[in-house]
């Protein structure tokens, strides 16, 4: 019973932050904002068509809390997420999300967070993706500290089976529905070889041909090509469509916790619809990531709005 009013108590508090949050809340102090942003995302996406990923991967990856915490970087008296597990090696587009801040403060001084960025730069990427476009809710507030321990012990990884998978997106207030939308994500951007290497050498629930592919750029021994890139999704590796869906149909997902969605379990049926419905999974998608961006945003006067995204004021 205690636990239960726990939860309940916590799923108050991220509603009434949330309720706090206004797809118009710089239509005021910073009208010139979205404009902005959506520019800078439009012209580092085209010149690199992966930092559509990387940066809707930023995202993902500070909402498990969406105070900006993931941009903070490490100094000599302060530890912050970079190096968390899921984080280390892997998560970039660091310089695009400072250049955007730069030319936010240009226009509007200390007026839009760095949390509120990254939620608009993650929209803003899948639309120049193809993929759907969506209300982001705004008025985030950004941290004045980070947790490198609940960065390790809250983002999934890539080894999870599809009961973690659901424990994990349910501890954050998210749905099944909402973890098999928010995967789809990997219709876009890469992997490491050291993330997928156990799949394709030693897993049976895979295409042969496809795991043929992918060890050509990923030798079996471990330390041999750890970095090595391959694409989420192979076919349209830079289009945000649902690929990703008809790859794991297909027992071509290159991450285990990729083809746990559909090996099945429960979620099977849900992956069957949004690989024949692509206006499904984009309307599924687009509602998820909303709910995403309401998990314990800082409001009001909590937190800061940062200078500078990589360091508190």
């Amino acid at each position: 019973m205690a636990s239960c009013l726990s939860v309940l108590v916590l799923l108050c508090l991220a509603v009434a932050a949330s309720a706090q949050l206004s797809p118009t809340f710089y239509s005021r102090s910073c009208p010139r904002a979205l404009a902005t942003i959506k520019a800078a995302v439009t012209a580092a996406v085209a010149q690199e068509p992966r930092m559509g990923a990387s940066l809707l991967r930023l995202h993902f990856h500070d909402c498990f809390g969406c105070d900006a915490s993931v941009l903070l970087a490490d100094t000599a008296t302060f530890t912050g997420e970079q190096g968390a597990g899921p984080n280390a090696g892997s998560i970039r587009g660091f310089n695009v999300i400072d250049s955007i801040k730069a030319q936010v403060e240009a226009v509007c001084k200390q007026t839009v967070s760095c949390a509120d960025i990254l939620a608009v730069a993650a929209r803003d990427s899948v639309v120049a993706l193809g993929g759907p476009s969506w209300s982001v809710l705004l008025g985030r507030r950004d941290s004045t500290t980070a947790s490198l321990s609940q960065a390790n012990s809250d983002l999934p990884a890539p080894t999870l089976d599809l009961a973690n998978l659901t424990a994990a997106f349910a501890k954050k207030g998210l749905s099944r529905t909402d973890l098999v939308a928010l995967s789809g994500a990997h219709t876009i951007g890469q992997a490491q070889c050291t993330n997928f290497r156990a799949r394709i050498y030693n897993e049976t629930n895979i295409n042969a041909a496809f795991a043929t592919l992918r060890r050509a750029s990923c030798p079996a021994a471990a330390g041999n090509g750890d970095g090595n890139l391959a694409p989420l999704d192979a076919a349209t590796a830079t289009a945000f469509d649902n690929a990703y869906y008809t790859d794991l149909v297909a027992q071509s997902g290159l991450l285990h916790s990729d083809q746990q969605l559909f090996n099945g379990g429960a979620t099977d049926g849900l992956v069957r619809t949004y690989a024949a419905t692509p206006a499904r999974f984009n309307r599924d998608f687009a509602a998820a990531m909303v709910r995403m961006g309401n998990i314990s945003p800082l409001t009001g006067t909590q937190g800061q709005i940062r200078l500078t995204c990589s360091k508190v004021n």
